[in-house]
């Protein structure tokens, strides 16, 4: 089975931002929400977008 067009992960630094069905990362400081997203990121060959200072996405197109 492939995935296509989907979000695969959410990685905040704020909870009250999210909600929802993707996995949730919750990280203390803006440093940790940044290696998370990039290491999510080749993890699960997706793309990381910023969304907010407090927010980012993994998608796979």
């Amino acid at each position: 089975m492939t995935i296509d067009k989907a979000i695969l992960a959410v990685i905040t630094t704020n909870e009250q931002k999210v909600d929802g069905g993707a996995p949730i990362f919750y990280c203390e400081t803006k440093d940790e929400m940044n290696k998370v997203a990039a290491n999510l990121e080749a993890i699960l060959d997706g793309i990381s977008h910023a969304l907010s200072d407090e927010l980012y996405i993994i998608v796979k197109h």
